[in-house]
């Protein structure tokens, strides 16, 4: 069986960078599931298997298509039950939609305005364009200023990671022992940052920064087939 992800990159095909591609490789590689990445850009999205989707990541599994991150997890869950699980049952299921609510509502509004220019600036030029008027029109202002008031999230990134901080002192990831789906959220944050971004968002010594390259480390180094911009 063939296992294709459609994965958000820039001009460079060989660097995705999409948060949430990201959760997914991570998952699929948890599973010990083989899959192509299939490379895109964000004016090729709607054209993809028909125009099944608005968003990527867009897993074709078999005859079967699923987008959406956590929708896919939970597919992969159900779909191969004897394989290592993601979520360590129905209370982890619940705990990583919380993780995922923070993560998405905390870490993706900074990062998003912290890296917006790196972003911009790594698009093929029809993208280019397309992120400009669709992201100028999402904040009522333009790419430059956006970024300016990005040097205030900067500047506070470190403290939206404490709640992540102190779990940490109790166990090496947040699924306890070993990595669940939840790890893989906050990770896909974190790395979108680190292939975007030319600012360092975590600091050496951090309990966060050793879980983060933990993480790197996981499924044979997945994390760092794409260095760091």
């Amino acid at each position: 069986m063939t296992r294709k992800l459609y994965a958000l990159s820039g001009a460079d095909r060989t660097r995705p960078f999409s948060p949430h591609v990201w959760k997914t490789k991570l998952a699929l590689a948890h599973k010990g599931l083989e899959f192509e990445v299939a490379p895109v850009g964000f004016t090729e999205i709607p054209s993809l298997e028909q125009g099944t989707t608005k968003i990527v990541p867009l897993l074709r599994d078999g005859e079967t298509l699923v987008s959406d991150s956590f929708n896919i997890a939970l597919y992969l869950e159900e779909a191969y039950p004897e394989r290592p699980t993601l979520f360590g049952g129905e209370g982890g299921t619940a705990a990583a939609r919380f993780v995922e609510g923070w993560s998405q509502m905390t870490l993706h509004p900074a990062i998003g305005r912290i890296a917006i220019m790196d972003i911009h600036d790594r698009l093929e030029p029809a993208d280019q364009a397309y992120f400009r008027q669709s992201r100028e029109e999402r904040f009522g202002k333009t790419l430059e200023a956006v970024a300016e008031a990005g040097q205030a999230d900067l500047e506070s990134f470190s403290a939206k990671l404490e709640p992540l901080r102190h779990m940490l002192k109790f166990q090496p990831f947040l699924g306890g022992v070993g990595p669940l789906f939840a790890d893989y959220i906050v990770f896909g944050a974190l790395q979108w940052a680190r292939i975007v971004s030319r600012h360092r968002l975590l600091a050496a010594g951090d309990v966060v920064s050793d879980w983060f390259e933990r993480c790197l480390d996981l499924h044979e180094g997945l994390g760092r087939s794409v260095r760091a911009a």
